[in-house]
C-alpha cells in the first residue's frame, strides 16, 4: 500500500511539472549491487546471455554477507600481523570457507601482505602479516583491519562480481 502510495504521489507531483528526485540505490545492498551488474551486462554488446549466472553473484553476495554479519572473530596479535579464527554454524562455515580461503589465495605476495589460511573446525583460522617486517606502522594497520578489513582489500572485487555474473571461469563454488 505504501509504495502504491509513493508511486501515486510521483506521479501526481510529474504531471504537476514539478521537478521528481528519485531514489539512485536499489533499496538493499546485494539487490542494487546485482542490478548494477545487469545493467553492466545490457551496455557490453559482447554480453553471452546464455552463460550469466546472476543466481551465482547473489549466493556469493549471501556469503559476502554470512561472513561480515554472521561469522565469529577470535583475533589475536602475532609477529608481524595477526592470527583469527573465523568460525561461524549453519551456512556460515561454507561461507567463511570460500571467502576467506579464496581471499588468502589471492592476497598472498600481493600489496605487501603474506597470508595463510587453514581449515579448523567450524571455519578457518586465518594469519595475515606485513611483509615489512619490523615495520610498527604497518604492523598496527595489519591488526587494526582485521579479519574483515582485510577482506576489503584488493582491487579484484568488482572484476570478480561481474566474472560471477558472466558465468566465466573462476568463480569460487557458485
Amino acid at each position: 500500500m505504501f509504495v502504491r502510495s509513493l508511486l501515486l504521489l510521483c506521479m501526481a507531483t510529474a504531471s504537476a511539472g514539478a521537478q521528481v528526485t528519485l531514489p539512485t540505490q536499489g533499496g538493499q545492498a546485494a539487490f542494487a549491487a546485482i542490478q548494477e551488474i545487469v545493467r553492466i551486462l545490457d551496455a557490453d554488446p559482447k554480453t553471452d546471455w546464455s552463460r550469466v549466472n546472476l543466481e551465482g553473484l547473489r549466493r556469493h553476495l549471501q556469503d559476502m554477507d554470512e561472513v561480515t554479519m554472521r561469522a565469529a572473530v577470535l583475533q589475536r596479535s602475532v609477529a608481524g600481523g595477526f592470527q583469527a579464527d573465523v568460525t561461524g554454524v549453519g551456512a556460515t562455515v561454507g561461507a567463511i570457507q570460500r571467502m576467506v580461503v579464496n581471499h588468502a589465495k589471492m592476497m598472498d605476495g600481493v600489496d605487501g601482505y603474506l597470508v595463510r589460511a587453514d581449515s579448523i573446525a567450524g571455519g578457518v583460522r586465518v594469519t595475515v602479516r606485513t611483509a615489512a617486517a619490523g615495520d610498527v606502522k604497518a604492523e598496527a594497520r595489519v591488526r587494526g583491519l582485521g579479519v574483515i578489513g582485510f577482506l576489503t582489500e584488493g582491487t579484484h572485487h568488482v572484476r570478480h562480481h561481474l566474472t560471477i555474473a558472466r558465468g566465466e571461469a573462476g568463480a569460487h563454488g557458485h
